[in-house]
């Protein structure tokens, strides 16, 4: 006769592994976090998760996981930062596990548009990816691309980057269709509201300066047609004088430049995700994903 003790020991292993996952994944008051809808929880409710961009983890309040606000306590990652890292390796390679242990894919090809070191260092290390800038090497002007760079990438990503590019900011988003190969994706976050049309703050832009005086920054401008502007009361994102709001688009704006630059479709991938900390507790400013034919 079998020992029952004997028996009960595979399965008791089992329970134990099982246990030890359901630990590892679980907020204070013991929910599985990947089983979980953001919008049932309290928002004082401590949320641990995984930074998905360096592997540290984190302990949190769900208030606290905002879009801009630094939630991992070792790179200083925010939501943003960590949704776009999924959204890299979700989209390109149909995976759905942290950057940071992810195997080297250096056939798949990058571009980034000024994305920040705890975001561009990963990516680099696991892709064959380009960060550039605008002011310093390498540069790339998104509104002016040489053509040589035109169908070289699986993958571009711009992390709030198209509210500064000056008007018209459609040569922007064609130039990422460009930019792109057959198949490819665009991953894209900019500051967004949910009204009916975009808001360019200097739609005549063309031969324009700023200057401070006495404080105050100014932007003067003379337009095609030659007549002369003059603005206050900018918007700086980053601090004063340094990186001026051209427009607030919208949604439904955002949707339509898409689809005139030629892109197939577009989502909005507003997904939470809480075991990388991704929540959303707004429906605006959210991460978008266009896709090349």
């Amino acid at each position: 006769m079998l020992d029952p003790f004997v028996i009960a020991r595979p399965f008791a292993a089992r329970l134990k592994r099982r246990l030890r996952r359901w630990r590892a994944n679980r907020i204070d008051y013991g929910a599985m976090v990947a089983d979980l809808d953001p919008t049932t929880i309290s928002q004082e409710a401590a949320v641990t998760f995984q930074c998905n961009l360096c592997g540290s983890r984190n302990s949190t309040a769900l208030a606290q996981l905002s879009r801009e606000a630094r939630s991992c306590n070792a790179c200083g990652s925010t939501v943003r930062l960590r949704a776009l890292a999924r959204l890299v390796v979700r989209e390109v390679l149909e995976l759905d596990v942290p950057l940071h242990e992810l195997a080297n894919h250096r056939y798949v090809t990058g571009l980034g548009l000024s994305d920040v070191a705890a975001f561009a260092r990963p990516l680099s290390e696991k892709f064959s990816y380009e960060n550039t800038w605008f002011h310093t090497e390498p540069k790339l002007n998104i509104a002016d691309v040489p053509p040589e760079r035109f169908g070289r990438y699986d993958f571009v990503i711009a992390s709030d980057v198209f509210e500064h590019v000056a008007p018209p900011v459609s040569r922007a988003f064609e130039n990422a269709r460009r930019l792109l190969k057959p198949g490819g994706k665009f991953i894209f976050t900019v500051p967004f509201s949910l009204e009916p049309d975009t808001v360019e703050h200097f739609p005549d832009l063309h031969d324009w300066s700023i200057a401070e005086c006495n404080g105050l920054w100014q932007l003067t401008n003379t337009t095609l047609a030659g007549q002369r502007q003059s603005f206050d009361n900018l918007i700086f994102h980053g601090g004063p004088g340094t990186t001026l709001e051209m427009r607030l688009f919208s949604r439904a704006g955002l949707e339509r430049e898409f689809a005139s630059a030629g892109f197939a479709r577009v989502r909005v991938a507003a997904e939470p995700y809480l075991p990388f900390g991704i929540h959303w507790p707004q429906p605006y400013s959210v991460p978008m994903v266009a896709y090349a034919t």
